[in-house]
């Protein structure tokens, strides 16, 4: 908890009040949460937001490949000491800044306490040029999760209607209120409205009930086959097909993440429209 504070409250004289640092976190893998931090990126900084994408999945990293991109240098070099943190940043579309992590290197995995905490300072000195910084940290409740998490300050939970990820991301929020981390739930993959407002329901009514934490809904994400052929086309569902049912609640969510004002009956109306092309 003092670790946890220290981080904080360095990161937040680093931010000048300038910049907002999301952490996006699941209590399980498979959800989606890379591709949701990619894709809500991108559209951050479609909008015109400064937006730098953080892939601190250490060990596991992936949003290079969903994004297409090959890049020269990663975390691994600047924990290795070969450049700074600054060195490895490429820019992606639309200007989205990208610090690229490393896939399938053990030492990353296993981050010792003294090198994940210069990273998070490095990663404080960035936050002023910058608007948003999105965190796509490793899926679980690892101490390198809640470090990232603690230090943002404010995460955005991922889960899907499964109730494996329901009863996992149930545990990933009790870690992070004892942290005393701002909370989001985003619920992708949902079949259709009512499995997504009756999964945000159940882990809603268990942080309430057990938690005395009010949970706020940031969205629910539809399951869509548009996904999943844009990763395999190593591009970004909102960039490939931005008119997909996935990138239309994917934008309602970034609304509602900057508290914009939806316009009345528009979450309505895309449900009722998904549920026409679905036949339902």
């Amino acid at each position: 908890m003092d670790q946890a504070g220290r981080l904080r409250k360095l990161v937040y004289k680093r931010l000048e009040e300038r910049s907002r640092v999301i952490a996006i976190a699941s209590g399980k893998g498979g959800v989606g949460k890379t591709n949701i931090a990619v894709n809500l990126g991108l559209i951050l900084a479609r909008q015109g937001r400064r937006t730098l994408l953080f892939d601190a999945d250490l060990g596991l990293a992936n949003v290079d490949i969903l994004m297409g991109l090959v890049p020269r240098y990663s975390l691994r070099e600047v924990i290795g000491g070969q450049c700074s943190l600054e060195e490895v940043i490429i820019r992606g579309p639309h200007d989205l800044l990208l610090v690229p992590g490393a896939s399938g290197i053990q030492e990353l995995a296993d981050l010792d306490p003294l090198a994940r905490d210069r990273l998070i300072h490095d990663l404080a000195l960035l936050a002023t040029e910058v608007d948003i910084i999105l965190v796509d940290s490793g899926a679980g409740i690892s101490r390198t999760v809640f470090s990232f998490a603690a230090a943002a300050g404010e995460a955005i939970v991922v889960a899907t209607p499964e109730p494996t990820s329901i009863t996992d991301a149930y545990g990933l929020i009790k870690g992070l209120q004892r942290l005393k981390v701002s909370m989001h739930l985003l619920v992708n993959r949902a079949a259709n409205k009512l499995e997504g407002q009756q999964a945000a329901g159940r882990l809603q009514g268990a942080c309430r009930r057990f938690l005395q934490l009010e949970l706020p809904l940031l969205g629910i994400i539809p399951e869509d086959p548009r996904v999943g052929q844009a990763v395999r086309c190593q591009q970004p569902f909102s960039e490939l097909y931005p008119r997909c049912p996935a990138a239309q609640a994917l934008e309602e969510a970034a609304a509602r993440l900057q508290g914009q004002e939806l316009p009345a009956g528009r979450s309505q109306g895309f449900w009722q429209r998904l549920g026409r092309l679905l036949g339902r």
